[in-house]
Order: structure tokens, then C-alpha cells, then sequence
């Protein structure tokens, strides 16, 4: 088979890496770029020998951008700590590098957890990622905090989901909102935007009705009247911090 790398970006990771490494035992190797974990991260990452390298974090871009100066097989597959490649997703990576396509790699549908079940609508289901991708096929953009992967060419899909935990409890997601928002809006002000009061409740509102509405989240129960909810505090809270930013700066 194409040897393959499995790629995760770690950071005190303890609470789901041991099934994400798991996941990944079918890849040539397995490589850790960690930002200075603290917990039981590194043991986890050597009881599958994975190759553990060390960088400070400047964002979940130029992380991605040092990993792949780090990886030495022409095929990579990455996911975060909080996510597992199913049985499914497994067997169709190996069967599809026995004979890959002419393409750049492949899109990886991902499916989530939310409270008491995974979500399947809301817009965040199917959440199509370039995940599978040769090692100089790929392009890193995006807005922080997340980074955007894309095919610098051509690209397939291929079937099998990733199983995404993002969050263990509804402290962790509202403290994650407050930390995403800020490197959000700090990166959209260096780029020119500007917003308002009315601006951020309207783009707020937007995302509640699309979220709920135009893509069914009615249709994920409570827990997808609790997506779009914070769906709106996000948005609001990125546009309005925007206004904060521009405040601050005519102080």
C-alpha cells in the first residue's frame, strides 16, 4: 500500500487520544505536533510509537503548515485530537490507496456529537473535509482560528465518516466560543472589516434561521435548538468584538 502518515496537532489531548490513535494504527506512522501538553498526551502518543515534535502554537495554520514539513510519506490523513476515523472510513482509505485516483486527495464526511446525540442536520452533517491528501497536493488558508485544508487541483470524496466529540460538557464549548470569537474578530479587523450593534445581531439572527430553519436543526431535537443558539451567541460575539477592536482603537 501507498505508505501513509496519520497526522494529529496536539495539545494536552488526554481525553480522547488514546481512541483517536487507535483509529490511526493502520497508517505507516503516526506523527504528534504538540504545543507544550502538559497531561498524559505524550505517553498516549508512545504507546502507539507515535513520533512526537514539538511547536509552539501560533494558530491551527502555520501548526499545519510546520506539520507537513515534518512528514515524509506522499500521503497524509489528519484529524483532530477529538475525532476517530470509523471502521468505515478506514477500509475505504486502505482499499483507495491499493489504486488512488488522478486527484489530490479525497473529502471525508464528518459526524458530530451534541448533547445526546449526533447531529445530522444543522449544517453540520455531512461537514465534507479535506482530510485524505497527498503530502504536496495541498493548499492551508482559512480565517483563525481554523485553518481551511484544500486540494491545490483536483479532488474526490470518499465514504466513511469521521466521529467528531467536540465538546465534553457545555463549560467547555462556551469557553471555547470565547476564545474562537476573539482570534475570529482580531483576524478579520486586521484584514479591514469593521461591524456595528445592528450589524452583529443581524448576522447573529442569520445564523440562528439558517442553522435551525434552512437546515433543519428542528429536525435534531433539543440539541439542535441548542446548536443554533449558540450558533447566534457565536456570531454575535465575533461581529461585536469587532466593534470592541475599533473602539479600543480610536481610544
Amino acid at each position: 500500500m501507498t505508505q501513509i502518515t496519520g497526522l494529529v496537532l496536539t495539545y494536552n489531548g488526554e481525553r480522547l487520544l488514546d481512541e483517536c490513535l487507535q483509529s490511526l494504527s493502520f497508517c505507516d506512522e503516526i506523527l504528534l505536533i504538540d504545543s507544550g501538553s502538559t497531561d498524559s498526551t505524550h505517553e498516549i502518543g508512545r504507546k502507539y510509537n507515535a513520533r512526537i515534535v514539538h511547536n509552539d502554537w501560533n494558530g491551527a495554520i502555520e501548526q499545519h503548515k510546520f506539520a507537513l514539513t515534518q512528514i515524509t510519506t506522499p500521503w497524509v490523513v489528519t484529524i483532530d485530537q477529538d475525532e476517530i476515523i470509523s471502521p468505515e472510513l478506514r477500509d475505504s482509505i486502505t482499499a483507495k490507496l491499493q489504486n488512488p485516483d488522478d486527484v489530490d486527495g479525497y473529502y471525508c464526511p464528518r459526524r458530530s456529537w451534541y448533547l445526546d446525540r449526533f447531529i445530522m442536520h444543522s449544517g453540520w452533517y455531512p461537514d465534507k473535509l479535506f482530510r485524505l491528501y497527498k503530502r504536496d497536493g495541498i493548499t492551508i488558508g482559512g480565517i483563525r482560528p481554523h485553518e481551511e485544508l484544500r486540494p491545490k487541483n483536483k479532488s474526490g470524496e470518499i465514504s466513511g465518516d469521521i466521529i467528531h466529540y467536540p465538546y465534553e460538557n457545555f463549560f467547555q464549548h462556551l469557553d471555547k466560543i470565547n476564545s474562537y470569537t476573539q482570534d475570529a474578530a482580531e483576524d478579520l479587523y486586521s484584514r479591514g472589516k469593521r461591524s456595528s450593534l445592528g450589524s452583529a445581531l443581524g448576522h447573529g439572527f442569520g445564523k440562528f434561521f439558517k442553522q435551525y430553519i434552512l437546515k433543519a436543526g428542528f429536525l435534531d431535537g433539543r440539541a439542535g435548538f441548542i446548536v443554533a443558539l449558540h450558533g447566534f451567541f457565536y456570531t454575535f460575539q465575533k461581529y461585536i468584538r469587532l466593534v470592541e477592536l475599533e473602539m479600543k482603537d480610536k481610544k
